[in-house]
């Protein structure tokens, strides 16, 4: 990879991935798409960018176009609460519409809008990788607790855009990789109120993470686009 861009840039695990791929020398350029500016350096590139607001997505990407293209594309943005920090519903009595459209609008929309306008801003002659943070708990196979539900649906609805959009660029882009990613448990403010009674271990610090993340993606080649993967590599059933 030459040049990135992570969108939700100022979030733990988004900042934390910038950080990394800072660090790389294979890296040439970082675009740090956040709603507040982040710090620039000799590579990253500073982008205001509110992700639910598609005109926002759509100059950051007329920036690109003139400036690099991207051939890494990370959208690291997301919510698991709501905005009145009522926690995730743990019953279909809890439910709301409005609470509900707030959780879909950041973890469903939004990185589907931005896969709207820089999807076609990745090379059609070599690799490129779109990459989308998702959870485990947006597996509809792998779930046996319920619950969650805006979270969880949300998340899946995610995973469903994102094999579509690799159904539709394998077309033209043949060595695309187009994937959801599970971060595991991150220590960052969207999974505190949550971690009391994890086990120990089972949380991870986001410049960690970071590293997993991106380890994963260098892994993955064109046969793995419209997956679903941890951490660690291994492939989470949709």
């Amino acid at each position: 990879m030459t040049c990135a861009c992570v969108f939700g840039a100022g979030g733990g695990i988004g900042s934390a991935l910038v950080s990394a791929l800072d660090a790389r020398g294979d890296v040439e350029r970082i675009y740090a798409a956040s709603r507040s500016p982040v710090a620039a350096s000799d590579k990253i590139v500073p982008l205001i960018c509110d992700v639910t607001e598609e005109s926002a997505i759509a100059e950051a990407a007329r920036l690109m176009e003139r400036e690099g293209r991207p051939d890494l594309v990370i959208v690291a943005s997301g919510a698991l609460d709501f905005a009145d920090g009522t926690g995730p519903e743990r019953s279909y009595r809890k439910l709301d519409q409005a609470r509900m459209a707030q959780l879909f609008a950041l973890n469903a929309i939004a990185p589907a809008m931005v896969a709207r306008h820089v999807l076609p801003l990745l090379p059609r002659d070599r690799r490129s990788v779109f990459a989308a943070l998702s959870a485990r708990v947006g597996s509809i196979g792998d779930n046996r607790l319920g619950g969650w539900h805006s979270y969880r649906a949300s998340k899946a609805a995610l995973n469903m855009l994102i094999r579509n959009f690799a159904i539709e660029l394998r077309r033209t882009h043949s060595e695309s990789v187009i994937v959801s990613l599970h971060p595991g448990t991150v220590d960052t403010p969207l999974s505190r109120p949550y971690q009391r009674n994890l086990p120990d271990g089972q949380v991870t610090g986001a410049a960690q993470a970071a590293q997993s993340l991106l380890s994963v993606i260098d892994g993955l080649g064109s046969a793995d686009s419209g997956g679903f993967f941890a951490w660690d590599g291994q492939p989470i059933p949709f």
